[in-house]
């Protein structure tokens, strides 16, 4: 029994320990369907204004996602009233139309790249606001209700040796 308790233990160690690199990390879960006019918002207190740090938009995802690819409207309120706006694509599927991310079941978990060696040059708070922008083809209102999005994340981390 003692061996089984040890093992959990180290197991969980490994598994606390492998995201040393982790500074921020926070999802918000989308009801039913993502609307156009919702914007999912982070509260961010970066731990400094000098050191370089890595930014990903975390999403889930399940199979009734129905595209094979999702725009993001992605913006970053700097403390000192400094609006950066972005828009930003994405591919969610393989050629062959497999989700791409990661899990076992129905539902996937993607890590997307939003800022590699981000400073935040000012103390104080930021908010990252995210919207979708999906369009059908052809269609310029956009999708009003984005089915398939179950939860919609943010994340900051050091980046690994210097990167």
């Amino acid at each position: 029994m003692r061996s089984k308790i040890g093992l959990i233990i180290g197991v969980l160690g490994l598994l606390f320990s492998c995201d040393s690199d982790l500074v921020f990390d926070e999802y918000k879960s989308v009801d039913g369907a993502w609307d156009k006019d919702d914007s999912i918002e982070f509260k961010i207190m970066p731990p400094d204004t000098l050191n370089p740090y890595n930014l990903f938009i975390n999403l889930r995802n399940t199979n009734d996602y129905k595209y094979n690819n999702l725009f993001l409207i992605v913006e970053m309120n700097y403390p000192n009233g400094k609006i950066k706006k972005d828009t930003l694509e994405y591919r969610m599927t393989t050629p062959e139309g497999e989700f791409l991310g990661a899990g076992f079941t129905d539902v996937k978990e993607n890590k997307l790249w939003y800022s590699q060696a981000e400073i935040f040059d000012e103390s104080g708070e930021y908010i990252v606001k995210i919207n979708h922008a999906m369009r059908e083809t052809g269609d310029v209102n956009g999708i009003e209700k984005l089915e398939g999005i179950i939860d919609v994340g943010f994340r900051i981390e050091r980046p690994k040796n210097g990167n």
